[in-house]
């Protein structure tokens, strides 16, 4: 199989990530069946894709009214019968809910009804792509396919290889991912968060003790990081992504990675209120009047806005010692592409005259060890270890 011979994709899901790619797909001419548990979603998500093309491809004249007639009553498909959706498909893509229980049971329906040679790919954006794979019988055919919101406008997918998957399909992954317009990152090993979500989760700690311990408020922090150049602040993302996201993620670290991530305590009492950020109205911010404005004047000198950059290039080692990911070049495309950076963590290496010492510093400071300098880092060896990857 090849990716040409890609013609009907099945998407399961159809919340805000599921039609995001679903609409993806449609718009670069594939037949999609969009899937979900009860009509009322799968019409919701169809209405919510119809506004999206009219709103920002025909009213801006990227297509004709033909061409969206043609994408809604001939390539799109909704249904909610898991067989019917699946059985004659050549890709499906699982945005479900991020419980390891559903997705595994999404899988086991998957492995009874889908072609022989489909491919199973998974949206998750931390979890075990070969945990998912292990309750089929084609494990070679089970891929991370992890997209980032909204999937119209990110350019980044990671395409992470599982245990078993397969050097067939990650190419043939690779080539649809570009086929659909993007910029496709590979994930050699299954490790949690893969590498953006990865990266991010230290500076994510970070933020959450420095509320915790009560550094700096919210305003003052985002911006800091705003002053230096960040297109958003850190919390204001977080109220993007949706806090009990946030905190999933962060709960899933704290068992697989290091209990370090536990979610922080103001997370959690915002999650218990359902005050969830953007999606809800209220999170860190109140978002009942659009997007929240910064302001600018509340910049502090309490914390160090290069912090947060300091735990990621760590973070960023990390990954290449692990074999995750087979070169510096990849996490900085990764992180420029999926987080909207102008400049990728190792590219930043040059702001720290001693970053052995500054990540000892922040480990003390709120006494969290996933902060301490990696093995290589803390021997020195940074930049030969770096240069080893160029010959």
């Amino acid at each position: 199989m090849n990716a040409d011979d890609i013609k009907k994709v099945c998407i399961l899901g159809a919340g805000a990530m599921g039609h995001g790619i679903a609409e993806v797909a449609l718009l670069s001419g594939y037949k999609v069946v969009l899937r979900d548990i009860e009509q009322k979603f799968v019409d919701k998500g169809i209405q919510a894709m119809k506004e999206n093309f009219e709103k920002f491809y025909l009213q801006k004249g990227k297509i004709t009214e033909e061409q969206l007639d043609k994408m809604m009553k001939e390539q799109l498909e909704g249904v909610v019968d898991m067989k019917k959706a699946v059985s004659d498909v050549d890709v499906v893509i699982e945005a479900v809910p991020e419980v390891m229980n559903i997705k595994k049971s999404v899988f086991k329906e998957l492995d009874e009804y889908t072609k022989k040679d489909t491919i199973l790919a998974s949206n998750t954006s931390y979890m075990s792509i070969s945990e998912f794979a292990k309750v089929t019988a084609k494990e070679d055919k089970v891929v991370g396919m992890h997209w980032f919101n909204p999937p119209t406008r990110m350019k980044l997918v990671e395409v992470i290889k599982g245990d078993k998957t397969s050097e067939e399909t990650m190419k043939v992954m690779w080539d649809f991912t570009e086929k659909l317009g993007k910029v496709p990152v590979r994930v050699e090993k299954d490790v949690p968060g893969f590498i953006v979500n990865r990266i991010t989760a230290p500076s994510g700690a970070l933020f959450g003790a420095i509320l915790d311990q009560k550094v700096a408020e919210p305003e003052e922090v985002d911006a800091t990081l705003m002053q230096v150049g960040q297109p958003m602040g850190a919390y204001v993302l977080f109220d993007y992504v949706g806090l009990d996201i946030l905190s999933h993620g962060q709960e899933y670290c704290a068992k697989v990675i290091s209990p370090d991530y536990e979610p922080p305590k103001f997370l959690k009492d915002l999650v218990d209120k359902g005050d969830l950020g953007m999606k809800t109205g209220k999170g860190i911010y109140d978002w009942s009047a659009g997007r929240p404005q910064i302001d600018m004047s509340k910049a502090t000198d309490k914390i160090d806005a290069t912090d947060a950059v300091a735990v990621q290039i760590n973070e960023s080692v990390k990954l290449l010692e692990q074999g995750a990911v087979k070169s510096p070049g990849d996490i900085d495309t990764a992180m420029k592409y999926g987080m909207n950076m102008p400049v990728g963590p190792f590219e930043m290496l040059g702001m720290f005259d001693d970053l052995k010492g500054r990540l000892e510093d922040i480990a003390k400071k709120y006494n969290k060890e996933i902060f301490a300098p990696t093995k290589t880092i803390k021997e020195g060896k940074l930049d030969e270890f770096l240069a080893s990857f160029k010959k």
